[in-house]
């Protein structure tokens, strides 16, 4: 199975810090550390096994509090690993409609954190899941207007919020777009998607102390005085 590692959340803000100097981000190195340098070594992870469900969450940390969400997007489906965090680092970067687009300047004050989904399972009812086990996925059709609605949280959000079970499902719920009064027969009547993830978290200043030891020097960023770590 697939797990989330150290190379690929340096390859998230290799991505970023790419986009913003206008060059093409260095080749990853998820092969268990080693740096992939060659065509064929990328192209061993072009197969099944290197194809998951994913998220990128970008957070930024402000004097030392607590860190804050700055952009999370991800697919409920399987991509391939190379790509999906390519282009969802960029997107949960730039393009999350709850924030702003996260600037060059912010870079020093993120922490980025990669999840692989895994261990679908169809819930039998709306509380049969986990806090702080499972990430969930609830579809329903909002009484209002026969509208299908969904949302999911990663596994760590409830736990991090500290919500009960049906409070997360209550949030999720406004999440997908219902604004109506949530009953029990409501809530009775959501279709739940339960999963696990594993997760990396890696924080900018660690970020450039592996690009330092790897490659022998700090990443610059165009237009962003560099910041010792």
């Amino acid at each position: 199975m697939v797990a989330a590692n150290r190379e690929m959340a340096v390859y998230c803000f290799d991505t970023l810090v790419a986009h913003y100097n206008s060059e093409d981000a260095p080749l990853p190195a998820f092969d268990e550390g080693q740096h992939l340098n060659n065509l064929s070594s990328v192209l061993l992870l072009l197969n099944d096994s290197m194809s998951c469900p994913l998220f990128v969450t970008w957070k930024k940390v402000v004097n030392g509090g607590e860190p804050r969400l700055r952009g999370c997007i991800g697919t409920l489906e399987a991509q391939y690993i190379i790509n999906g965090f390519r282009d969802y680092a960029l997107t949960s970067a730039l393009r999350d409609r709850r924030f702003p687009p996260i600037q060059a300047k912010e870079l020093p004050t993120l922490e980025c954190t990669v999840s692989i989904l895994t261990d679908y399972e169809t819930a039998d009812h709306y509380l049969d899941w986990e806090v702080g086990k499972h990430g969930l996925i609830i579809e329903f059709t909002d009484p209002n207007n026969n509208a299908r609605r969904s949302a999911t949280y990663l596994p760590e959000v409830a736990a991090h919020e500290g919500w009960t079970r049906e409070e997360a499902v209550d949030s999720l719920m406004r999440k997908a777009g219902y604004n109506g009064h949530i009953t029990e027969s409501l809530r009775k009547s959501i279709r739940v998607t339960r999963y696990q993830s594993t997760l990396f978290t890696l924080t900018y200043s660690d970020y450039v102390s592996y690009v330092r030891e790897t490659r022998g020097a700090a990443p610059t960023i165009n237009g962003v005085k560099h910041v010792n770590h």
